[in-house]
């Protein structure tokens, strides 16, 4: 556990860059006094909006590059036009060479995924990184991976989620055995496509002391919260992901509308005001912001590309929380005490097809 922790901030990544992630960082350091910051980016932008935090500009540096990571650029390009000298790069770099613990972006996520990769390397057992968060339900957080790092995946590869995912969940939750399901299109064993289906029998076969395997759960089960840990290939993923944000965003549409068709309504609304407040609070995506790219050597948080200040502080917390409770040691932990039992698994599984 470092006595500070290091962040370094792609300070031009997002849609504004600078103008949101200087004051989100300010409003982290805030929650975290023991934080210190690497802000990477144009120093004309990033020094203006540093000297309005005293506080935040007394324990950051700057490490000045005018070269940008494009919102619409595809990763390739991104690694062949600005490998080594874009913001982006940088904080990661930031990261591999000790300089600090834990790189937030919330640049191109693409991008950001191929340079994470590149620079800093999957660990041992790890075939490729996936995009973890935190997804808000009526039993409190849930942990759920992968929400498109990567589209597809074998067996291997979701039973290596599974151990990753609780990981993360143990260090945010302070589990000591979470529970995990694998999202599928019915809880019956016979539903799913092969992979998940075989994912499911090295989950079983591996009788792991460090996380609990429940089974398959379907769609419905992420926000009623049935498992501290969701396990998806990064399609399916993706797809819940989108489909949950767009649903907060409709209901409340349709509340507001609701609540302003006629005065009996509105003195309704402003009775009630208060428990209107705390649904969109629970709801609001900016609160649940930052994904973990789990599975690189290097922690490397990605946040919204459209958040707010507060929005972008989420992410800097996920990055520093990480960071103070050592995730990577705890991963590394359960591949080494798990993986073995996963190629085990993997090794009969084979024998017997």
């Amino acid at each position: 556990m470092p006595q500070k922790v290091r962040i370094a901030l792609d300070a031009m990544g997002g849609d504004v860059g600078a103008s949101v992630v200087v004051p989100g960082a300010a409003i982290s350091l805030s929650r975290h006094p023991d934080s210190e910051f690497l802000l990477v980016g144009d120093r004309a932008q990033i020094e203006p909006e540093l000297a309005k935090h005293p506080a935040l500009k007394a324990v950051s540096k700057v490490i000045h590059t005018d070269v940008a990571v494009k919102n619409d650029e595809k990763p390739s390009q991104a690694l062949r036009r600005t490998r080594r000298a874009s913001s982006m790069w940088l904080a990661i770099d930031a990261v591999k060479h000790g300089e600090a613990d834990v790189a937030v972006s919330a640049g191109n996520s693409g991008a950001l995924m191929a340079m994470g990769s590149l620079n800093l390397r999957t660990l041992p057992g790890v075939d490729r990184p996936a995009l973890a968060a935190v997804w808000p339900t009526l039993r409190g957080d849930s942990v759920v991976l992968d929400l498109g790092a990567t589209i597809g995946g074998d067996a291997r590869h979701l039973a290596t989620l599974a151990v990753m995912g609780s990981a993360m969940a143990s260090v945010l939750f302070n589990l000591e055995r979470p529970t995990v399901g694998l999202l599928n299109i019915g809880s019956e064993e016979m539903k799913g496509h092969g992979e998940i289906r075989e994912a499911a029998e090295m989950l079983r076969a591996m009788n792991s002391t460090q996380f609990n395997y429940i089974g398959f759960v379907e769609g419905d089960a992420i926000g009623k919260g049935l498992a501290d840990v969701i396990v998806s290939e990064g399609f399916s993923g993706n797809i819940a992901l989108k489909a949950a944000e767009g649903t907060a965003r409709q209901m409340f549409t349709l509340l507001r509308e609701a609540m302003s068709s006629s005065w009996l309504a509105r003195i309704g609304y402003l009775l009630a005001r208060g428990a209107f407040q705390k649904l969109r609070d629970k709801l609001d995506p900016n609160k649940s912001n930052g994904g973990l790219l789990l599975g690189l050597k290097g922690v490397v948080v990605k946040s919204h590309g459209g958040t707010n200040a507060e929005g972008f502080a989420y992410a800097v917390d996920v990055g520093y929380e990480m960071a103070h409770f050592d995730l990577l040691t705890k991963i590394n932990q359960m591949l080494n005490r798990d993986g073995s039992a996963l190629v085990q698994a993997q090794t009969a599984q084979e024998a017997v097809s």
